[in-house]
Order: C-alpha cells, then sequence, then structure tokens
C-alpha cells in the first residue's frame, strides 16, 4: 500500500484507538549489511518517526512503542550502552518536535535502574509535553507485562494492608486501573516487526483482546506504508469481545 494512499473503512468497523509496536530486528538489519548493531538501533530512529507520524495524520489516540524491556539488559554491555545514550539523544531532539506537534510523551516501566541523568531526561521531556492534547505516545523503556502486573498486585496490597480496601474488594476494574496506561484505551493492534511471532513480556494484561499483526519486515524497513497495511488488515478483522457473529452485525444495524 502507497504511503499516500487512502484507508478503506469497512462499514461497522473503526480505526484501532491504540496502536502498540514490538519494533523488532534491529539487529538483524544491520548484521545483513555488515554494521554494528548500535547502527541498527539508529536507522530505527527514522521509523519511529515515520510512524508516530502516521498515527497523528489517521487520527489514532495513543501509540505504545516497545523500546527496550526488562530482558534487554541481558545483551552485550556496549550494546546497552549505546542505546542509553541514544535514548539521551532522542530525547533532547525529539521532545521539541512532539510538543510543536501537540503529542504528549509519557515513559512507562521501571525507570530506577537508569541513571539519575536519563531519569531527569525523561522527567523534563514528559513535563514539556504533559499538556499536549493531540496523539499519546508511550515509550515502553525497562517494561515488563509481568513486572507491571506484579507493582499493580503490590499497589492494592499496600491498600489492603492500610485497611483502605478489603481483599474482597478487588475485580478486574479495580486492578486495570494500576497498571500501567490505564488511562488510556487498552491497546487495539499490536503490531511486531522483524518476523518473530511473541508478545515477549509486553503488555500481557492490556493485550487481552488486542488483534496481533506480524511482518517479518525488520523495524528499520517499517515505515508509513507498512503501518496502514497493518491498519487496513485491523480493518477487515470482526471483533466479537466474545459476542457471536450475529450480535455484532445486530449492533451495528443499530
Amino acid at each position: 500500500m502507497a504511503s499516500d494512499q487512502q484507508l478503506t473503512i469497512p462499514p461497522g468497523r473503526a480505526l484501532p484507538r491504540h496502536i502498540a509496536i514490538i519494533m523488532d530486528g534491529n539487529n538483524r538489519w544491520a548484521k545483513e549489511r555488515h554494521l554494528p548493531g548500535l547502527a541498527g538501533h539508529k536507522a530505527g530512529v527514522n521509523s519511529v518517526r515515520a510512524v508516530i507520524e502516521c498515527c497523528a495524520e489517521q487520527g489514532v489516540e495513543a501509540l505504545t512503542l516497545f523500546a527496550f524491556s526488562s530482558e534487554n539488559w541481558k545483551r552485550p554491555a556496549l550494546e546497552v550502552k549505546g542505546l542509553m545514550q541514544l535514548f539521551m539523544h532522542a530525547l533532547e531532539r525529539e521532545v521539541r518536535k512532539l510538543a510543536r506537534h501537540n503529542i504528549r510523551l509519557r515513559v512507562v516501566g521501571d525507570l530506577s535502574r537508569f541513571s539519575p541523568e536519563l531519569q531527569q531526561r525523561i522527567r523534563d521531556a514528559e513535563a514539556k509535553t504533559a499538556e499536549n492534547t493531540g496523539l499519546a505516545l508511550n515509550i515502553a523503556a525497562n517494561y515488563g507485562g509481568r513486572w507491571d502486573i506484579v507493582q499493580a498486585a503490590q499497589s492494592l496490597a499496600r491498600r489492603c494492608v492500610s485497611g483502605e480496601l478489603s481483599p474482597a474488594d478487588i475485580d478486574e476494574a479495580l486492578f486495570a486501573e494500576q497498571v500501567c496506561l490505564a488511562d488510556l484505551p487498552a491497546p487495539d493492534l499490536c503490531i511486531r516487526t522483524g518476523g518473530e511471532q511473541r508478545i515477549s513480556n509486553f503488555l500481557i494484561w492490556q493485550f487481552a483482546y488486542a488483534e496481533f499483526y506480524f511482518t517479518d519486515a525488520y523495524w528499520p524497513d517499517f515505515g508509513k506504508a507498512e503501518l496502514l497495511s497493518a491498519m487496513q488488515s485491523f480493518l477487515t478483522r470482526e471483533r466479537r469481545f466474545g459476542r457471536t457473529s450475529e450480535q455484532v452485525e445486530a449492533d451495528q444495524r443499530c
């Protein structure tokens, strides 16, 4: 699909409100070009820009990018150091552009492991865009879905210990308020690049009813055209949420 081609929205269907992307394949992209792994991550920044721009153009409410998982600390120390530097530089360079385009930035994950300087950069970037009302851009950094669920459980446990809550008060709705991105619509569409077909500990709770789209394209090769193709695939899917097709069709006729 050409990047300037319009999406075809079938009757009764709607664009995803929230898209989540597992940006995979940077290292393999670099390896195929006989480049160091960090070159792939740097090239991937261009794809990040293209995807943000496309989501803003299409009126997507939220975009969540899996930038650095809690398991990624196991990678070679030199690569991890380079990723942290790249993150620092990206925050410095891109925040003004985000603010100018009414995009709100938030970084989710266990930020305590990052250097004090990087933590401060994150806080500053979030503060500069906090009042923006357009696309909600979320960067998952040192994030893990299991960590997310555990920290939500710990939060509720503390409230039980204090007497604010009884364990019997805890239901799915209350638990959902404690996980990351609770103030946003749940992800409708998860895209993973790089040919793998797994979620790799990303947004485990939030993906309960997400649609999945897997592509062989490495992340540095993923741009507007590829994102539009993923969104068009999403638009072909009937989302029943436990109902029958007949019930969905009846609701659409109302």
